[in-house]
């Protein structure tokens, strides 16, 4: 693997002498939420390209403020991967939200680099270490790169404090491990938010590099990337809600469907943003592993509520899509569970925790109900047949969307010192 550097708008890559620092977990424990490994900062020299522009003030507290998290993430990425369920609340859950809220404390300084078109904003060298991509690291001198790798990091961190909240814990009757409602509500929230990052990243800060800058990134900051890891937060954020509706009493088979239908088409579109892109190694290839198996999943549900729907109506026909959605559920489902093994075999190697939610009472209702349906001999329809006759899926407008998220304000430490620098710039 190599390095890729863009100093000045050219980008060179080099190969790596310092031998492997990407550290690749071999395993990754029970995954719900898969977060494509933590891409995490370098050590870089503010003082160097800087320390003649700006007061030390400001140089010697952006130094510390991204020291801070170097240090922190380095010490997270591992654990952040692998969570381990004892400690989740006091490891996992303290310790994401210490790395949370040093990258908050950093982003107003780090604006202060690239404010109303500022001198600065290609005068630092930012190195941060890859995932997804071929080369390890990328260094790139541009200050927006910072900040959507900011962004990206802060959306991984929201992904893992996910999973955390997802897995199942024991119960204290000792019966079933369960997901508790709270936990699945503060799940949803924490996705709109990892949502909302990503959303802000694509429409806001991506815009702000140069194209040649653009078509250099790693890929774990591609486009179709940040796009796809959102449609992923809000199609988990749909299951969520659809496990709910099933929990619940009052919930309609219309609203189920209308969930599953709308999940469909979230990992669709993420499919479709992540299926073109070259991510090699294991984590790219583990990536679009999670996302055709949510995808294949999301299918069998919406086909599993679109044939009870259809077999409310009382014609042959209606009854007959019924069987015809019935089975591909089924089929769906089957793809479902070789396409989990694809993605947990895939290194770094996974487990699914203990079925529980949306999946774990689809996995016993659909074949259920699609035998008591299907009197036909099921050996003459292959899976081509099958979803040949299948009935086309309603079509519902997306309703969940992203968190509202905007760039904090420049921090105000900049005010005091604009003035010096820019003349000094100027001169």
């Amino acid at each position: 693997t190599g390095s890729k550097s863009q100093d000045m708008g050219c980008l060179v890559s080099t190969p790596k002498d310092t031998g492997g620092i990407r550290r690749r977990p071999r395993s990754v424990g029970e995954i719900t939420v898969f977060v494509p490994g933590l891409r995490i900062p370098k050590h870089v020299d503010f003082f160097e390209p800087l320390g003649d522009k700006l007061s030390k003030n400001i140089v010697e507290h952006l130094s510390a403020l991204r020291t801070r998290i170097v240090v922190m993430a380095g010490q997270e990425a591992p654990t952040a991967t692998k969570p381990r369920r004892k400690t989740a609340t006091q490891h996992g859950g303290s310790s994401l939200a210490d790395l949370q809220q040093a990258i908050e404390d950093y982003l107003p300084v780090l604006l202060g680099l690239v404010k109303d078109g500022s001198l600065l904003e290609h005068r630092v060298q930012f190195v941060w270490i890859n995932q997804e991509d071929d080369a390890e690291e990328t260094i790139i001198s541009n200050a927006w790169y910072e900040v959507l790798s900011v962004l990206h990091l802060m959306a991984m961190l929201s992904f893992s404090k996910a999973n955390l909240l997802l897995l199942p814990k024991m119960s204290a009757d000792g019966y079933q491990p369960k997901v508790s409602e709270e936990s699945r509500r503060a799940a949803v929230d924490v996705f709109l938010k990892g949502a909302g990052y990503l959303d802000c990243a694509v429409r806001h800060v991506l815009p702000q590099l140069p194209l040649e800058v653009r078509n250099n990134l790693p890929v774990d900051l591609a486009e179709g990337v940040l796009r796809a890891l959102c449609l992923q937060a809000l199609g988990q954020g749909v299951d969520i809600q659809l496990g709910m509706a099933i929990d619940s009493t009052k919930a309609t088979l219309a609203v189920k469907r209308r969930l599953a239908c709308e999940m469909v088409k979230y990992w669709h579109q993420a499919e479709e943003n992540i299926m073109k892109l070259p991510l090699a190694n294991g984590w790219g290839e583990k990536h679009q592993h999670f996302v055709k198996w949510k995808y294949t999943e999301a299918k069998a549900a919406a086909y599993y509520y679109h044939g009870l729907i259809l077999d409310e109506g009382n014609t042959e026909k209606s009854h007959g899509m019924a069987v015809a959605a019935l089975q591909a559920a089924e089929e769906f489902l089957k793809e479902s569970k070789k396409a989990c093994e694809a993605f947990n075999t895939t290194a770094p190697l996974s487990r699914n925790p203990p079925l529980w939610g949306t999946m774990k009472y689809l996995s016993e209702k659909i074949p259920k109900d699609s035998s008591s349906k299907v009197r036909i001999n099921r050996d003459l329809y292959s899976y081509e047949k099958i979803m040949e006759t299948a009935p086309a899926l309603p079509d519902f407008a997306l309703a969940l969307k992203p968190d509202e998220y905007q760039l904090p304000p420049v921090d105000q430490s900049w005010n005091e010192d604009n003035t010096r620098s820019q003349t000094q710039l100027k001169a």
